[in-house]
This record gives structure tokens, sequence and C-alpha cells, in this order.
């Protein structure tokens, strides 16, 4: 009898700690390791590189430094993990990155079939193709019969077949598993053309061997919108991840920036007082100290000084990604 009860106990404490182990939030996960991990891409200039002083820099990478600002106040505690197109989705199902900032298309199938959760769109882009400009080929339907470079594991082989069967004309797909690898192709003269998201196509245009000698078709194939993602069944990690990405673009709207923060300290618009947390615990919502998007904006930057630092320099219009004040698509629900 006292070793059955004994080994009810043993069970009892395995299930119990186990149960505890699973109900760990990713939160208290993050905050526990002392980082975030955060999956970002093998290399795509304005995005995410490794610059010269051996750092990440680029827009997703710093929206992963904003992350741990709002977490730790100290926007270098992340680690950055580079993934390929195809790796992306099972390094963020496995656990092994906490949060997906890699230039990923929303849709509908992996929105639904592969446990992932899409937070905010924090890119409105769209997919083009680039050719050489000696060709003097004008438009997508000139391309009958081309060869064409993509990167498998994207929405981009699937748009490209879509775009080119609603012309009606033929073209062979030269796949390759990382952008380097397709570029890189493209470049030798072994395709006709390459295809991807136009900023994709603006970055990789800069480092290109003539990149004068290269155009982007005014074709757009599709709808692009990008921005983080996470795991299914962590509502609180989402919400964080979403209020952070609202935030960058709130603060542009608001006027507050890296620069200038200190002026709105003794601020008396209540909107802007609970935005920085003098008032209302909002940050306490999420888990989060009250001031984080002061945090975020003193240590990383509003969405523009985001977009300018490393967006513009690619020759990036604004365009849609501008505030909804300034004609463009970016809106943030209210910090109340």
């Amino acid at each position: 009898m006292l070793r059955r009860h004994v080994c009810l106990a043993v069970l009892s404490c395995t299930f119990l700690c186990t149960t505890i182990a699973l109900a760990q939030s990713t939160l208290e996960t993050v905050k526990s390791r002392g980082k975030l991990v955060c999956g970002v891409n093998t290399g795509l200039a304005g995005f995410a590189t490794v610059g010269p002083d051996g750092k990440w820099h680029g827009f997703d990478v710093d929206y992963c430094r904003a992350l741990a600002a709002a977490i730790f106040n100290d926007a270098d505690k992340v680690e950055f993990r580079p993934l390929t197109a195809q790796a992306r989705f099972t390094a963020l199902q496995s656990k092994e990155i906490d949060v997906l900032s890699r230039n990923t298309t929303w849709t509908l199938s992996r929105d639904t079939s592969l446990g992932l959760n899409f937070s905010v769109i924090l890119f409105y882009d769209g997919q083009g193709i680039m050719v050489p400009a000696k060709t003097q080929v004008k438009s997508a339907k000139n391309l009958d019969g081309a060869t064409i470079c993509v990167q498998s594991g994207t929405t981009t082989e699937l748009n490209l077949a879509d775009y080119f069967r609603r012309l009606q004309i033929k073209f062979t797909p030269v796949v390759f598993e990382t952008i380097d690898q397709t570029y890189a192709a493209y470049d030798s003269g072994r395709c006709d053309a390459v295809t991807s998201d136009v900023s994709q196509l603006l970055a990789q245009k800069t480092t290109l061997k003539q990149p004068n000698d290269h155009v982007v078709l005014a074709d757009v194939m599709s709808k692009e919108p990008l921005g983080p993602a996470v795991r299914h069944g962590d509502d609180q990690w989402l919400d964080m991840i979403k209020w952070v990405a609202f935030g960058l673009i709130q603060a542009e709207e608001f006027g507050v920036t890296s620069k200038n923060i200190s002026s709105f300290t003794d601020s008396k618009d209540p909107n802007i007082r609970r935005f920085l947390g003098a008032e209302g615990g909002l940050g306490t919502m999420l888990g989060l100290s009250d001031d984080f998007m002061a945090r975020v904006v003193r240590l990383v930057g509003n969405y523009g000084e985001l977009f300018e630092r490393h967006l513009q320099p690619l020759n990036l219009t604004r365009g849609v990604n501008a505030l909804w004040t300034q004609g463009g698509m970016l809106y943030a629900p209210p910090f109340r």
C-alpha cells in the first residue's frame, strides 16, 4: 500500500511539474532566459543583414530590438536566428525562436494550417519582376518563354504561376533555396528575369555587379502584407507582439521620436500620457512595464525613423506604408 502511495505521489509530482512547465508563457520564458530569440532573414538589404560591425541591422531587425526594449529596457537583449524561407515556419513551430520577423506574407493557409498567428502588417508590399535593362522589356507580357529565377518555399512561386497563367504566356521557373543563390544566378545571366517582392528586388538590385543595368518592371502581380508571426496558443504574447508594432506606428503619428521623447515627459495630453506610461496602466495589461513604449521609442525609434534608417536608402518611398493621416494604410488602434 505504501509503495502504491509513493508511486502515485511521484506520478502526481511528475504530472504537476510537467503541467507547470507547459503552462509557462512565452513572455515568462523570454524573461527567465534573459533574451529574445528572433527569426530573421539570412540576409536582405534594408530588412536584415550583418553589418561591418558584426551586428544585425535592418527594418525587421529593429522590430525585434523594439520587443527587447519593451521587455528588458535593453534593445540589445536579442539573439538573431537567420532562417531560410523553407526553414522559418518549422523554427517557429518547434520553439527554436520566439517570434518570426522575416519579410513573411500573411496568407489564409499559413494563418490556419501552420499553427501560426500573424499580428500586424508592418510593411505592405507586392511582387514584381526585375530584368536586365538591355533587353528593353517593358512588361511581363513581353516575357513569353522566359526563364525566371525564383526562391523556393515562398508565396512568390505560386504568384508567378498564377500571373503568367492569367496572361496566357509560358515561362520556365528556375528555383533556388536562398536569396543569395537566386540573385547570383540572375546576375550571372542564367535567367532572363528574377521575381520577388518589390522591396526585395530593390534591395538586391544594390548587390548586383552593375545595379544600374537592371530595371524593376511596373507590373505588380500580388498583394504581399508582411509582418511578424508567433505560435498559436499564447494570447498574451500575441497581444504584446501586436501592441509594440502598433506603438511604432502611433509614436510616429504623435510625433514622438527617439530624439525628442524627453520633451513629452510633462505632456498634459492624456493620449500621450497613456502612450508613454505616465497613466492608464496599459503596460501592466500586457505583462510589461507601463512605460514600455517610452522604452521602445527612446532606444529604437518610431516607425518613420525605422523606415528612414533602413528602407529609404534603397530608394523605397513610403507610398501605402505612410500613416493614414498622410494617405497611407498605417493605422494603430487607440492606446486606452
